[in-house]
C-alpha cells in the first residue's frame, strides 16, 4: 500500500472511532440536556435545537465516511463542513462561553463535534 491510501485509511478510520467515542459522549449528556431544556431561549433557534441540527450534518457526513470512506457531492460537503463551525453558531457559542464552570459533558462534547468536523474536512480535502 502506498503512503497516500495509507494516510487515507488511517485519517478514516480517526473518524469513525471519534464518531463513535461522539455517540458515547451524546449519551452522557442526557441529564444535562434535560437540565438545559429548562433553561429557556428567547433566540430563533434555541442552543440545544442549534446543536441537534449542527449535530445531524455532521454525523451524516461522519457517517458516510464510515460506510463509503467518502462522501457524494465532495466539494459540497466540504463547503458545508466550513459553514457548520460549531463556535460560529451563536446560541451554541453563547451556551459555550456562558456555562463555563457546569455542563461539562456538554462542553465536552461540543469540543469534540466540532473536531470531527475538522477531521472531516481534513480528509476530504486529502481526497
Amino acid at each position: 500500500m502506498s503512503q497516500f491510501p495509507k494516510k487515507l485509511a488511517i485519517q478514516q478510520n480517526i473518524i469513525v472511532q471519534t464518531l463513535a467515542q461522539l455517540t458515547l459522549d451524546y449519551q452522557k449528556t442526557k441529564s444535562e440536556r434535560q437540565q438545559i431544556i429548562h433553561l429557556g431561549s428567547e433566540e430563533e433557534f434555541s442552543f440545544l435545537e442549534e446543536l441537534e441540527l449542527v449535530t445531524v450534518s455532521i454525523r451524516g457526513y461522519a457517517s458516510q465516511i464510515e460506510r463509503r470512506a467518502r462522501v457524494e457531492n465532495r466539494e459540497e460537503a466540504i463547503a458545508d463542513l466550513h459553514q457548520l463551525r460549531v463556535f460560529d453558531r451563536s446560541a451554541i457559542a453563547q451556551f459555550y462561553d456562558e456555562m463555563r464552570s457546569g455542563y461539562l459533558q456538554m462542553r465536552s462534547y461540543i469540543r469534540m463535534l466540532d473536531y470531527l468536523r475538522l477531521l472531516m474536512l481534513e480528509y476530504l480535502q486529502m481526497e
